[in-house]
């Protein structure tokens, strides 16, 4: 469904907006987490607000209002959110690879279903585009999710997130190579504030000590 989102908004905003906008799944993370009865630390709630403005200067147009495009990536980010704390309950109880082929089997069966139900597909369509769909569904889909559940492992939900927030700088750099897409200066100004608000929320919650131990251990 999140990825169902994000594709659909994609036909309508930029590459960098919508990996930007996707990585709010990090700060609504923790906030979920307060309905588990876990107390945010108050800087994080600093981060939660920088994340808003940027947010804003993404989104917001300048009649105060948000596309429906915004919502599709907003509702992206709240299930993949829930997906990571899913992961995390999870990929320690059960094998990682077996979780993986599992989520895609329902996740392809409910796709195929929602094809036929809301849409007219076109096989000459489909095969015309077999090289972006076959990277999607491997690459984008199939390898970067079981890498993702078999590295929560044995990470943190902190450092895992923190890596996996890179997304965004690689969004907005591959719409602006591939894609030929130049943001404007508001855009800019967003993503940078997205990203250090990210950046700031994932150093939050690290366990204290964790950069000087990493340090120590590199030298």
């Amino acid at each position: 469904m999140a990825a169902t989102l994000q594709q659909m908004a994609l036909v309508h905003v930029s590459a960098g907006k919508a990996g930007f906008l996707t990585t709010m799944y990090i700060l609504i993370v923790p906030l979920l987490g307060l309905l588990r009865g876990k107390r945010m630390p108050p800087p994080l709630w600093g981060c939660v607000l920088l994340a808003l403005v940027g947010m804003y200067l993404l989104s917001v147009t300048e009649h105060f209002t948000i596309t429906v495009p915004d919502l599709y990536l907003i509702g992206c980010s709240v299930i993949f959110a829930v997906h990571i704390l899913l992961v995390d309950h999870f990929s320690p109880q059960v094998d990682g690879v077996k979780l993986s082929c599992l989520q895609f089997l329902f996740a392809g069966m409910l796709a195929l279903a929602g094809m036929f139900l809301f849409e007219q597909p076109d096989i000459r369509s489909i095969l015309s585009a077999w090289a972006p769909l076959l990277y999607v569904g491997i690459m984008s889909s199939g390898v970067a999710y079981t890498l993702q559940i078999v590295g929560q492992r044995s990470t943190s939900p902190a450092v895992a997130s923190l890596i996996m927030s890179l997304e965004s700088v690689f969004a907005l750099l591959s719409g602006m190579l591939i894609l030929h897409q130049i943001p404007t200066a508001r855009e800019i100004a967003g993503s940078a504030l997205m990203f250090l608000a990210i950046t700031l929320a994932q150093l939050v919650q690290m366990p204290p000590g964790t950069l000087t131990r990493r340090k120590k251990a590199q030298g």
